[in-house]
């Protein structure tokens, strides 16, 4: 994975995050990415708050890969800020090769520096494979989450 580029996301970048966060049943019920006004808008947020990390996934100038970071400071786990993940994608051509691990390894290294206690992160329950691929990277699936759509 030398060839590889972990970097920051720029508004270039939108296009391809959005194609690929739409490119599964579920990103294909709700992402738009015939629109990409809500998304410069959430981008421009996102690169405004410092404890946000968009970062895109490079292999030969082109974008086979995202996340994003968010360090939450809190005050359970005696003051401890938390990285939370969310929103991994690797493009349809890219996945079983690692790069998977290599953004969450990245994540996790990021979060470290950020002086977090630890890195969660939520899978919809349909994701069985993705399940399986975190827990191969040491995560314990210790909570069941709730959400409430607004």
């Amino acid at each position: 994975m030398s060839d590889l580029e972990i970097r920051p996301a720029t508004a270039d970048d939108l296009r391809a995050i959005v194609d690929m966060l739409a490119d599964d049943p579920l990103g294909a019920r709700r992402e738009s990415p015939d629109d990409l006004a809500p998304y410069r808008a959430a981008y421009e947020r996102i690169v405004a708050d410092p404890h946000q990390k968009l970062v895109v996934a490079v292999r030969d100038g082109r974008v086979v890969g995202t996340l994003q970071l968010t360090v939450i400071p809190g005050l359970s786990r005696r003051g401890a800020s938390r990285g939370l993940v969310e929103a991994v994608r690797v493009h349809a051509d890219e996945r079983g090769a690692g790069l998977g691990a290599r953004l969450i390894e990245w994540a996790i290294e990021e979060a470290r520096r950020a002086g977090c206690a630890l890195v969660q992160l939520t899978s919809d329950a349909t994701r069985t494979d993705a399940h399986r691929f975190y827990e191969r990277l040491g995560f314990v699936a210790s909570h069941v989450g709730f959400k409430l759509a607004l």
